[in-house]
């Protein structure tokens, strides 16, 4: 048994669902700063409270705070060990906040979690209910293709989900070849995680050097 001393008041560690929901899209937006401004529009939340909820995560040491002309601007705090603990235990809830027109689909994708080193959901499906197909990335070694392409091969028969899903796979390198690709960079910036948070995490490091 071990004690880790974090030098944070009560009130440090305590964060509302909000400042939980800007630490998430900074996080996921790993390319870019926004001001409050340009954050409250993409929440859909209050510019003036956006504003002061990031400054209170920058004290927080979750969010790097930049000045840069007249505008004051925030992105996630990559290099701060604590920050990188706290979002991956957030990101780890994720598959909670599956919206419940997807729990046959995440039920059916548990199926595959042995095998894939991440999974997650993109597209129009985790935003609207009303949607044509489902978007699947799962990240996996070639060698578990045969198996993967079996599981997948169930799911279809199943017949449980009544929407085509649509699977992008790849390897790790085929993440960090992609890195500049906008639709690529949006699907990784845009999800909802299901399998392997912490290994997600590491990809987005290693997709901003």
């Amino acid at each position: 048994m071990y004690v880790i001393n974090i030098h944070m008041s009560v009130k440090n560690i305590q964060f509302t669902k909000i400042e939980i929901q800007i630490a998430k899209y900074l996080f996921k937006h790993y390319k870019e700063k926004y001001n409050a401004r340009q954050l409250a529009r993409a929440l859909d939340i209050n510019h003036a409270h956006a504003n002061q909820l990031c400054n209170i995560l920058a004290e927080k040491k979750l969010l790097v705070k930049e000045d840069i002309g007249n505008s004051t601007y925030f992105s996630y705090n990559y290099e701060n060990n604590l920050a990188i603990k706290f979002i991956e235990y957030i990101l780890g809830l994720e598959e909670k906040e599956f919206p419940k027109w997807l729990a046959v689909l995440l039920h059916s994708l548990q199926k595959l979690k042995p095998y894939v080193q991440i999974g997650l959901v993109f597209g129009s499906s985790i935003k609207d209910k009303d949607f044509n197909d489902i978007d699947v990335l799962v990240v996996y070694d070639k060698k578990m293709s045969n198996i993967i392409k079996k599981i997948k091969e169930e799911i279809r028969k199943s017949e449980l989900i009544e929407k085509p899903i649509r699977y992008m796979d790849i390897a790790e390198k085929d993440i960090l070849a992609n890195k500049e690709d906008k639709v690529f960079y949006s699907i990784l910036a845009n999800n909802l995680i299901f399998r392997n948070p912490e290994k997600y995490v590491e990809v987005v490091k290693k997709c901003r050097r």
